[in-house]
């Protein structure tokens, strides 16, 4: 009988040790890096694309019609004001201005006859005031005709860079034809569409006496030398994509910046007192982002934030953390919600100023 009682205090034991193991909690067994948000001041570049476009563009287009007889530049050729770049054929305008030149002198001969005359009293004032008006209207045509025959030389406006060619020595022109066009690259106007919400974000902080400063990323990816800054705002909204147009304005002293090229343009703004954390320590779930915030029982929780700038590797976060609250940096995946797990606590400050790998 003794020995039945101890069987039956051996199996209770058995069933209760049993029993006691299933209710124990599962624990992460590796170590896990911990950190925290760092309050910091710092700062965001927000990126919009950009088109680039010469601060003076424009058509050469011939005034009057002829063969061209001459071209005195090349394709892309850097000419000053004034200079001479196409010659039509001037000979039907010189001859017009001679003919003009021979009109003028008789009326000028018999405007002096008739004031002869008038002064004698041999004829009436009116007629010397007809004489006075030929000679008037000989001298305008003769302007006129001087201004068709300096038409036929084609001058650069303006310094600028010349480009392709629309015609060829030889070609016949018709008047307002295109010969080419002219670029004055010295400072180039770069425009970027902006979204409603941002632009009453810079509205909100601009200040009336300071321009907005901007930097140029180029599509080779590298950076504008020169800064510029944003002169003028559109004055209305596309009302199919909510953007508005700024406009900037670069200095380009060594030309490297042409009429037509893209780009980045690129807006630093400030943060002030931003809680900083990296983006691998966090995950999205279906829209959301979230941290796993670890509590004082070595529990993990997932909590949402909410972000409110996106750098390169770093998120700034407005609501959902402070900068006591201890978050899972490593092994996000090894863990779930409530586990318990066991860490190495890292200064979130050496985490940041480190950090340069993409979140995970």
């Amino acid at each position: 009988m003794s020995r039945i009682l101890i069987l039956i205090s051996l199996l209770a034991l058995l069933f209760c040790g049993s029993c006691n193991s299933h209710k124990k909690e599962p624990e992460v067994q590796a170590r896990l890096l911990v950190t925290s948000p760092l309050k910091m001041d710092t700062s965001v570049v927000t990126q919009y694309v950009c088109q680039i476009r010469s601060m003076r563009h424009i058509e050469l287009r011939a005034l009057e019609r002829g063969y061209l007889e001459r071209i005195f530049v090349d394709e892309g050729q850097l000419v000053k004001e004034g200079q001479l770049l196409f010659q039509i054929m001037p000979k039907l305008y010189e001859a017009e201005v001679s003919k003009a030149q021979a009109e003028v002198k008789f009326a000028d001969i018999e405007y002096q006859n008739t004031k002869s005359l008038a002064d004698r009293n041999v004829v009436a004032p009116n007629e010397l005031a007809m004489a006075k008006a030929k000679l008037d209207k000989a001298n305008a045509e003769l302007m006129l005709a001087r201004i068709h025959l300096q038409f036929t030389q084609i001058r650069a406006p303006f310094d600028g860079i010349i480009d392709r060619f629309r015609v060829r020595p030889g070609s016949m022109i018709g008047e307002g034809d295109l010969l080419t066009t002219l670029s004055d690259n010295s400072k180039m106007w770069v425009y970027f569409n902006v979204p409603e919400a941002e632009y009453l974000d810079y509205k909100a902080h601009a200040q009336n006496d300071t321009l907005l400063k901007v930097n140029l990323t180029m599509a080779n990816h590298q950076l504008f030398r020169h800064s510029g800054v944003v002169e003028t705002i559109e004055a209305d909204f596309d009302n199919e994509t909510g953007n508005i147009s700024f406009r900037a304005i670069f200095p380009n002293p060594e030309g490297l910046l042409r009429h037509g090229e893209t780009g980045d343009i690129l807006v630093n703004t400030p943060l002030r007192n931003a809680l900083i954390i990296p983006q691998k320590a966090t995950f999205e779930v279906l829209d959301k982002r979230y941290v796993y915030v670890v509590g004082a029982d070595y529990r993990v929780r997932a909590k949402e934030i909410t972000i409110s700038a996106d750098m390169e590797d770093l998120y700034a976060v407005t609501a959902g953390l402070t900068e006591h609250d201890k978050i899972l940096l490593e092994g996000l995946r090894k863990v779930k919600e409530n586990d318990k797990i066991t860490f190495d606590y890292v200064a979130p400050r050496s985490v940041i100023y480190k950090l340069k790998l993409p979140a995970e």
